[in-house]
Formats: C-alpha cells, structure tokens, sequence
C-alpha cells in the first residue's frame, strides 16, 4: 500500500467513524425520547439506558452504510477544497487509485459491520427487548431464540407469531398440575383475541398425560382465558433483526418445513447479504460528487447531498421490499434490485467523470 493511499484510507475511516458516532448519538436520542414515553412502573431511566445501550449494537450495524456515505463526501470533499486531489493525481495517483483506496476502506468498515451485525447485535437486541417487555410486564418469561414464552399460573405458553392486530399464530400451552408435573400440553394454528381476556383458539391439538395413559384430541375451536392481552405482545416472537444470517436461513427453512410464511424473513436474509455491497455502492457514489464536481461546494452543501442520497436509497429499498412482500416476489431479486441500480449509476458516473 503506498503512501497516499494509505493516507486516503485512514481520513475516510477517521470521517466515517465521526459520522457514525454522531448519527447514532442522534439516533439514540430520539430512541431516548420515544422510550420516555412508557417510563413508570418497574421501567425506569436505568433500564432505558441499558435499553439504549444493548439497541446500539444493531443501530451501528444499520448506520455503516450511511455513515460511509457521509464520511466519504466529508473527507474527500475537504481534500478537493483544499487541493490535495490535484496533488496526488499531480504525484501519479491516478482517479481509479482514488477510488480503490476508498474502497479499501470501505472493506475494513463492511468486516467491523459483519462482525457486530453478526456475533453481536444479535444477542443484545434480543437482550434488549427482553429487558424493555419484562419491566414493564411481569408476565414475561424469556424471549428465545425461536419464540416468545410468558408464565401464567401453572400454564407456560410459547408464541411462535404474532399476526395482524395482537392475534397469535403457532401457540404452545403448556399446564402442569399441583406437582408441578406435565397434565396438558395443547396447540393452536391461531388465537384471536376477543377481548375481556378472551382469545379464540383454532385448529386445536390437545394432549392430556397422566401416570396411566396419554389422550389426544383435536378441536376446530375453544375459548381460551387469559390475561395475557395483545399489548403485551408488542415485541414479535421472532424478528428479523434479532437474528444473525445463519439463524435466518435456520428460520427460513423451519418456515418452510411447516408450510409457514417465510417470505418477511427470507427478504431479511437476503437483506443482510446485500448489506455490505451497500456499503461499497455508497463510497463508489461518494467519487463522483467530490472528483467531478468543481471545488469549493460548502461542507453543508455535501453533506446534504449524502443526506438526499442516503434517504433516496432507503426509501428506494423499502419501497421495494415492501412491493415483493404484496406481491410474493422472489426475495433475492427484491433485496438486490435497488443496490444493483444504483451501483450501475455510480459505474456510469464514474466512466464518465474519466472521460
């Protein structure tokens, strides 16, 4: 690595580094500020920013695209102001030398993102929810890995989903008896909440063990009465977010060996599969604003329009996903069209600025 090069890859990673820091400090806050609105109760100012603190891991992992965006425009901008481009491509840095030390840059920061994204955001976002839902309702047991459990008397229930509006989906009761030894274990396709702690089970399959026999059982519907009332499910049983990409693809395939929709966690998969290229597509574009635009454009001026560019992508991208979720498109397709598209602008911006 030569000299210039390595001087362009630690000011980009020093930019997108500040930029992180400030936007999830940003993030954090207002995160901070919708979170004060549930304080009271056993959810107080110290598991709010412990809440904030365990959030952060995934917040960072969502924010490295944007920030290398912004980053990028910052530091390269600066060095175009104050001249330093002309100098090393006066010295022989050619514009593709530019380009492959910001990209080299943009591979240190897609390891660190990988790295928290998957080992660690995970666990703490996890941890996170169970934290914020166990506060503020005693009900909860733990949220695992592949369900939500709460305690209610001698029964312990597993939710697999949460539907439309609070409604169950993939329900697990579980009652014990005064000995605390399995009596009834009972599953339902769906629960419907009705209101007055009523829920409506459906397509039921209950089983009742005792010392001398096991009777099994099937009902097309049962009223259920619980306490358990649909705000107190806010969190889904399983997010995408909470799970790492091999977990994805471990959920994905436990959807679909039950003939379960998976098509919301298929898109997640793919969505964290193109994340890194996300990353490089954000520096690739950052190029042709600061190289082929004329110096002397104000850092505000540069940093709106990584701000237009950043928001225009996510909107771009969500928009996207949501259309293959209506219409059941194929996932891959869905999660790589807006990344391609726009690393087909920059490519065309690129070519163009060399000509």
């Amino acid at each position: 690595m030569s000299v210039l090069t390595g001087y362009i890859v630690r000011e980009i990673l020093k930019g997108s580094f500040i930029a992180l820091i400030l936007l999830l400090t940003l993030f954090n806050l207002f995160t901070f500020s919708d979170e004060l609105k549930d304080l009271g109760g056993g959810y107080g100012l110290k598991q709010i920013l412990y809440y904030l603190a365990l959030t952060s891991p995934r917040v960072f992992y969502e924010l490295v695209p944007a920030s290398a965006l912004l980053g990028s425009l910052f530091i390269l901008g600066a060095m175009g102001n104050n001249h330093e481009l002309i100098a090393m491509r006066a010295a022989g840095l050619s514009v593709f030398g530019i380009i492959r030390a910001v990209m080299l840059a943009g591979a240190v920061l897609v390891i660190i993102s990988i790295l928290v994204g998957e080992f660690v955001a995970p666990v703490t976002e996890r941890m996170a929810q169970m934290v914020r839902v166990s506060a503020q309702n005693k009900q909860v047991l733990v949220n695992a890995k592949y369900g939500l459990w709460l305690r209610e008397g001698n029964k312990f229930i597993n939710v697999r989903q949460i539907v439309n509006d609070g409604n169950l989906a993939d329900i697990s009761i579980y009652k014990l008896d005064d000995q605390q030894h399995l009596h009834k274990v009972m599953h339902a396709d769906q629960a419907v909440f009705l209101g007055k702690q009523q829920w409506n089970l459906k397509n039921i399959k209950q089983s009742k063990i005792s010392t001398q026999q096991m009777l099994a059982s099937t009902q097309k519907e049962q009223l259920w009465k619980s306490s358990i009332a649909p705000n107190l499910l806010k969190i889904v049983a399983v997010k995408p977010e909470n799970l790492s990409l091999y977990d994805l693809a471990s959920y994905v395939g436990f959807l679909k060996k039950n003939q379960q929709k998976s098509h919301v966690f298929e898109l997640a998969f793919w969505g964290r599969v193109v994340n890194p290229m996300v990353t490089f597509v954000m520096l690739l574009l950052a190029a042709p604003f600061v190289i082929g635009v004329k110096r002397g454009i104000s850092v505000g001026g540069r940093m709106m329009i990584g701000v237009v560019i950043g928001m225009g992508f996510n909107i771009i991208d969500k928009i996207v996903g949501h259309i293959g979720l209506i219409y059941n498109l194929n996932p891959p397709l869905m999660a790589f069209i807006p990344s391609l598209t726009v690393l087909a602008l920059a490519l065309f911006a690129v070519r163009r600025m060399q000509e």
